[in-house]
Order: C-alpha cells, then structure tokens, then sequence
C-alpha cells in the first residue's frame, strides 16, 4: 500500500504540496489579502466537508464533526435484518464495528442507488458515537463563515428540517447545511 493513499480507500492524500491539485477552489480555504509578503495567511470561516445527497442536492458537515471520508466496496458491508430502511448494515473500520446509514432515506429524500458496487462515506463522530453516512458524492472541503449560514428556505421538505442547521448560497448553488448531533440522535436510528 502506498503511503500516499488511505486504506480501504480511493481517496488520494498529497503528500506534499506538489502532489495537492491547487486548481480546485473547493478545497482551499479562502484568504484574507496579505500584503506583505512571507506571512502566513488568515483563513476565513470554519471547514466543511461538501458531499451530495443526490444529483441535486449539494451538502456540508461541520469538519470538527468529520473523521474520514471512504469509498467502501459494497462486499465490506454486512446487512442486518428487521432494521429500519435506512440501515445498510454495519462495516469494520480499524477494527471498530459501526452502523452505515443511507443519509439521503433517513433525512425523507430518495434512497441511494442500492445496485451501486461501493459507496461514498462520511464517517461523523459525535461524542463517542461513531456513524458512517452513505452519500451519492463527495465534494471536497468548503470554508464558511457562520455569518453565512442563513436559516433553511421556507420549500424545504418538512422530514429535512429538524436535521438543519441552515443553508448557504455559494456558488450559484443553496448548501444545506446538517446538524450532526441532530443525525446521530435521530429516533429513527434508535427505535
């Protein structure tokens, strides 16, 4: 395995600043102007994780929420019979076993594409509680401020609102932005 590449994964960590694609403004964070040379930079806002529920429905998580984003082969997961819908099963990660939960069917909005040969995962941990969130796609990181985070718009689907902290216009495009205390603690994965 190379030490460039997470295992059990598809996603590329840059070892070093040459590797890192820098043409991808998603995923560096946004600056405040310096104008003197040689000094570090003040970053603006806090980090999320940008993914997509479905094609059009872009996403963020807090990042102090995040662990690890994955992609896992869909033999990795073990189903587990008279669960709630939403439950794809569980997986061993680094020798923990945790529930994977198709994240689009708990917040009310269309199931995943279950004849799919892996699936894109966010893992959140909330306190001691870990949870893998099967998502369509995933972004990158984006920067927020918390100004930015306006309350959810009104057309919202009522079954979303109580996951959302808001939502963020960037880029020609609404971010809907998840609580992720709101998802771990959802009646549905503790009924």
């Amino acid at each position: 395995m190379s030490p460039n590449r997470l295992p059990e994964s598809n996603l590329f960590v840059p070892s070093s600043p040459s590797q890192a694609d820098t043409s991808n403004s998603a995923l560096m964070p946004p600056s405040l102007p310096n104008s003197q040379p040689g000094r570090q930079q003040k970053t603006v806002g806090d980090a999320y994780l940008k993914f997509r529920l479905g094609q059009q429905t872009p996403t963020v998580f807090s990042m102090k929420h995040v662990q690890e984003a994955l992609i896992l082969p869909v033999h990795r997961l073990t189903p587990m019979p008279n669960m709630p819908a939403c439950m794809l099963g569980l997986m061993n990660r680094r020798s923990r076993v945790m529930w994977v939960v198709d994240l689009a069917q708990l917040l009310g909005l269309p199931v995943l594409d279950t004849s799919a040969r892996q699936y894109s995962l966010v893992i959140i941990r909330v306190g001691s509680i870990p949870l893998a969130l099967g998502v369509q796609k995933i972004e990158g990181v984006s920067w927020l401020t918390a100004e930015s985070i306006q309350p959810p718009p009104g057309q919202a689907p009522s079954s979303l609102l109580p996951y959302l902290r808001g939502c963020v216009l960037q880029q020609k495009e609404i971010l809907l932005v998840l609580n992720a205390e709101a998802v771990v603690q959802s009646s549905i994965l503790h009924s």
